[in-house]
């Protein structure tokens, strides 16, 4: 498909998203249900844990009967944002104001009674051992909002923006940073009091405070983020995966959490200016690009078989591959690839994508954070992988690129 048609599916996909003022349901929003809420099963354990894998496995969307409601959710804003800075100069409605009124709604979105920068979950979330109340402030959501804010910061300077992702680096340096020994560094997640170790929490916080260093300089940020990406980069298997986490029970190996780890990974190399984690990364990504994908161009979910076929799957492997396109050159022709494949089963006309394919059928939800926010920011990065290649290649080499496209 040609830039022009991804910049049309783009721009459908902003204008049904703005239609429904950026909110909407969430595979794991179960527990906002008003009905359950005031029934006994709230005090259950085992009924939350059941209700919410049974409400994100169902193929019919039963929120509207059981009275969830639908809301803004900040890491979904979050990638708003982003994809409206990669966007900046496509004639997207609102231009710079459209990365304000972004930004503006996660201020209104950040966690309560905390004097950091934080950001949480707009529902409550039932793990296999706790409940995070919704809200909370929690690694990986506040490590998305803090990075779309500099990227806000980095293309139009406002200072506020830099301001607050240096507070949320703040929140992971005081509240969810620990020593187990001389070099077992980790992030806490998803509770500050929860000491588990999950690599793509580890990555991603490590990131953060990375790339918090490139702009402050001040080094405090710089050594814990060392020590926890060099625990969790130790910690990758030898054929180059890294298990969701260390528990027995979170050894599941996936598509877009490997994605976060070799993107995140990649972002600590490069704030942090150093080569380090080569082997790591380069094992990481053929392990990545020899596992999650069929023939057929679909992003599998797990490593070892292919269904569900999910939307964040889809999106998180477009970002994967393009972060990584140095490393082969056929990674923007299989993004591409991947899209179309997208495009042909999971995009309904009313400008929205679907949650999974599965060889029995679809489920059609449109959910927000999960699938059109990930898509958006999916989306932008290819046409910005596009912009860069016109601004960079040869004329002829670009007319062979339009034409392989």
């Amino acid at each position: 498909m040609s830039p022009d048609g991804i910049e049309k599916t783009v721009f459908a996909l902003l204008d049904y998203c703005r239609k429904n003022d950026w909110a909407g349901y969430d595979p794991y929003d179960a527990l906002n249900s008003s009905l359950i809420a005031g029934s006994p099963l709230a005090n259950s354990k085992i009924c939350r844990l059941i209700l919410t894998q049974a409400m994100k496995r169902l193929p019919l969307n039963l929120r509207p009967l059981l009275r969830v409601p639908k809301k803004q959710n900040a890491k979904a804003i979050a990638l708003f944002l982003s994809a409206f800075v990669k966007l900046s100069g496509r004639g997207v409605a609102g231009g710079e104001d459209a990365i304000e009124v972004m930004a503006g709604r996660l201020v209104a979105l950040r966690s309560q009674n905390t004097p950091y920068w934080c950001w949480g979950y707009s529902f409550p979330w039932q793990t296999r051992t706790i409940i995070v109340p919704p809200g909370a402030p929690n690694l990986v959501c506040t490590s998305f909002v803090a990075n779309a804010l500099l990227d806000a910061y980095e293309q139009i300077g406002e200072s506020r923006y830099l301001a607050m992702a240096v507070s949320a680096g703040d929140y992971i340096l005081n509240e969810l940073y620990w020593v187990d020994g001389d070099s077992r560094a980790s992030l806490s997640y998803p509770l500050p009091s929860f000491r588990v170790r999950v690599h793509n929490a580890n990555f991603l916080g490590a990131a953060l405070l990375c790339r918090i260093y490139r702009h402050t300089g001040d080094k405090r940020y710089l050594e814990p983020a060392m020590k926890v990406a060099r625990y969790s980069a130790a910690n990758q298997q030898d054929d180059g995966a890294w298990g969701y986490g260390e528990m027995s029970t979170l050894q599941w190996v996936d598509n877009f959490h490997t994605g976060y780890n070799l993107c995140a990974l990649r972002a600590v190399s490069r704030y942090a200016g150093t080569a380090e984690f080569e082997p790591q990364l380069r094992r990481g990504f053929e392990y990545y690009r020899n596992h999650f994908f069929t023939d057929a161009g679909a992003p599998r979910y797990f490593h070892n078989r292919t269904y569900p076929i999910d939307i964040h799957s889809v999106a998180q492997s477009i970002i994967t591959l393009l972060t990584f396109k140095d490393l082969d050159e056929s990674n923007v022709p299989m993004a591409l690839s991947v899209f179309r494949w997208a495009m042909t089963r999971m995009w309904d006309q009313r400008g929205y994508f679907y949650y999974q394919v599965y060889p029995f059928g679809t489920i059609r939800i449109p959910y927000m954070r999960w699938s059109q926010a990930w898509m958006c920011l999916a989306l932008s990065t290819l046409l910005e992988q596009g912009d860069q290649a016109e601004a960079t290649e040869p004329d002829g080499i670009r007319n062979r690129a339009a034409t392989v496209a």
